[in-house]
């Protein structure tokens, strides 16, 4: 199969094409030429205004249910949502029944998505069937194809465990990924707390429930020197301890969500479940820290934490509805109408493709001659709107739909295959 994708600007700081616009010849998964105009009779022509195109992009936290769970998500059905949201690399949450504890779990995922134009990767559970108890064997699932490790949703709350998982995964270099909530100071909390929480009468999570986590495993982290990503920051204390500790030297990398950018606990006033997630929407001041810690380099990557629900687990009284968003498929629509006015697109590009590869170990990409072709292809011009109706994952939690948001992804190149969006 041969693609031409004509007339794209590289975004790519490692190639030599960067900023370049040029055509690209994709052949059988492989990048054949490069070239500032290319005359080719290829079975498919990208062209788009504005068109650009650079590695493929890795999601590092979703959550796609299977096994277990497959009324909210299943494997194949979340892989078409990261397919049309422009990822070609996904690591998976553990949080399944069973969850992704055992090399077999592992084995039974990597197989479901085999063959797919997504590369999955599992994050492996720290400790068994993630009941925050005992360790599981990280080894053993990291040999199997494990990417990191975590109790994804459900953080480890006992010191010492996390002080074990930190010193066992530093044996073979391996990252453990901490959702940062603190259970105890967090329990019964709706949303963050403060004047919105106390005036709508909704019990309140506040940010201490977060920055009292952050600082304990980054002094777990400086005792173990071992690896440690703190996913879902949502408050600015937070962040500027991440900062610090990044200056110190210690391997700490963090990401954010789409909805942490965008959405501030303003959008709580409607008691609107579509907007409860963990860690809360927080004020507008942290939802400002977090912009300039993206644009300074504090914040690594984006992590969509793609939750998906179906329609019973959502549409109840507020206090019982689950917590999270299905924004896999509008995650750039989403951060580019909110980021274009404060940041490049290159440094967006770089925490969707370059820092999460560098950091989890996952294969590195480079738009070049010769090179495999694992590319996202986009455009920031123009909007997007994406129907309800349209959506490929199953979940119903996705409070963007229907709602007309800057840029568009065309589609992604991977694993010899081509998926366009129509």
């Amino acid at each position: 199969m041969q693609v031409l994708i004509h007339k794209a600007k590289v975004i790519d700081p490692q190639s030599e094409f960067h900023d370049k616009v040029v055509d690209l010849l994709v052949d059988n998964g492989i990048i054949k030429k490069i070239a500032e105009a290319i005359d080719a009779k290829a079975d498919t022509v990208v062209e788009a205004r504005g068109l650009c195109v650079s590695p493929g992009w890795v999601d590092v936290f979703a959550d796609y249910r299977e096994p277990g769970f497959e009324q909210k998500e299943t494997i194949q059905s979340g892989l078409e949502a990261a397919a049309a949201g422009g990822f070609t690399d996904v690591m998976l949450a553990p949080n399944t029944q069973p969850a992704v504890s055992t090399k077999s779990i592992v084995q039974f995922v990597i197989q479901k998505a085999n063959g797919n134009v997504v590369a999955l990767h599992p994050i492996g559970a720290a400790t068994q069937n993630t009941d925050g108890k005992d360790l599981a064997e990280m080894l053993d699932m990291r040999a199997n194809g494990a990417v990191a490790f975590s109790d994804g949703w459900k953080p480890l709350q006992h010191a010492n465990l996390m002080l074990k998982a930190l010193e066992y995964v530093k044996a073979f270099h391996g990252t453990i990924i901490q959702i940062p909530v603190d259970a105890s100071l967090a329990s019964g909390g709706l949303m963050n707390e403060g004047i919105i929480s106390t005036g709508l009468g909704m019990a309140g999570i506040p940010a201490l429930a977060e920055s009292i986590m952050v600082h304990r495993d980054i002094e777990l982290l400086r005792y173990t020197g071992s690896k440690l990503h703190i996913t879902g920051v949502s408050t600015a204390e937070s962040l500027e301890m991440i900062r610090k500790a990044k200056t110190e030297g210690l391997a700490v990398t963090c990401s954010v969500t789409p909805y942490h950018l965008a959405l501030t606990e303003e959008s709580l006033t409607s008691y609107d479940s579509a907007f409860k997630v963990s860690p809360p929407l927080r004020s507008e001041a942290d939802r400002m820290a977090l912009i300039a810690g993206l644009k300074d380099g504090t914040i690594d990557c984006i992590a969509t934490h793609h939750r998906p629900h179906e329609w019973d687990a959502k549409t109840k009284e507020f206090e019982y509805a689950s917590d999270g968003m299905a924004v896999q498929e509008s995650t750039f629509n989403i951060l580019w109408d909110t980021l274009k006015e404060f940041i490049t697109i290159e440094r967006l590009v770089e925490t969707l493709t370059i820092m999460p590869r560098a950091i989890f170990g996952l294969e590195a990409h480079e738009i070049s001659k010769g090179s495999k072709a694992t590319l996202t292809l986009f455009t920031t011009s123009g909007s997007h709107t994406l129907a309800k109706r349209d959506t490929k994952s199953t979940g119903i939690n996705n409070p963007f739909t229907d709602k007309k948001l800057s840029g568009r992804v065309l589609g992604i190149i991977n694993n010899g295959q081509l998926h366009l969006n129509k």
